[in-house]
């Protein structure tokens, strides 16, 4: 069941997770411009082990608050995105006090117009199919089998993020064949990520669930206590007036 009111401590969580989401995704397009790994005959981008931990973000933000703060928190993560290459550019222009420095910064932030902008698509179409997918294998499974919802969700949505971004970033640029066999590396590689964090998504849910309940508990306690002390009449008021009466 998701939670529909959300109290003070709910909306800290939500803050939390989205800048952890926002700060993982900005991280991930930085990294995969400066560095390539081998992970087990698997060649990827750096940014790639980042990218992956924000399907588990928003499939416990799905489970405990529902679909539509979810979406919230990856239009926030494409916000950062957009605002960090704004201010890149911003600063692009600038001159370095030294040519080394110039260099440098081209290097590191010098990202390619057709790389940002396979990033950004595959994004925004692969996150909100993360978050529907999600949504949809709640209903089929009657909110049973989390361990379900969340691999079936992030395994497809992973597929498209791969597709989309390695056609749109090297299409024309290597054979169909080598475009073929980057797309399959890239979700093997994040199917392995999925797996791995599935403890971690039920760990997760359960942390905030807890977390959330034992301040609905506190907040019951007190209002509880608040009304025994209004139907407790104030002994030195009754004395007070019976004296005044008296005189």
């Amino acid at each position: 069941m998701t939670r529909d009111v959300v109290n003070e401590r709910d909306v800290l969580l939500l803050i939390i997770l989205s800048g952890i989401f926002s700060a993982t995704i900005v991280f991930a397009n930085i990294a995969a411009g400066v560095k390539i790994t081998n992970f087990l005959g698997l060649i990827v981008p750096a940014g790639t082990i980042a990218y992956c931990f924000t399907f588990p973000i928003t499939d416990i933000i799905d489970e405990v608050y529902g679909k539509k703060k979810a979406v919230y928190i990856v239009w926030a993560g494409l916000a950062a995105e957009i605002i960090m290459l704004a201010l890149v550019w911003m600063d692009w222009f600038l001159p370095a006090i030294e040519p080394s420095m110039e260099e440098l910064y081209h290097r590191v932030f010098g990202l390619q117009t057709r790389i940002v902008a396979a990033s950004l698509i595959a994004y925004i179409v692969s996150q909100h199919h993360d978050v529907w997918a999600f949504w949809k294998w709640r209903e089929i499974t009657k909110g049973r089998w989390l361990w379900v919802r969340n691999n079936a969700s992030t395994i497809v949505s992973q597929l498209i993020d791969s597709a989309i971004f390695t056609t749109i970033a090297f299409y024309g640029v290597i054979g169909l064949t080598d475009l073929a066999m980057m797309i399959a590396s890239l979700w093997l590689f994040k199917v392995i990520i999925a797996l791995i964090d599935t403890p971690f998504v039920y760990l997760g849910v359960w942390l905030i669930r807890k977390y959330v309940e034992a301040s609905c508990l506190t907040s019951i306690a007190t209002a509880d206590s608040n009304r025994e002390i209004k139907k407790t009449p104030d002994k030195s008021k009754i004395c007070i007036t019976g004296l005044s009466v008296q005189k």
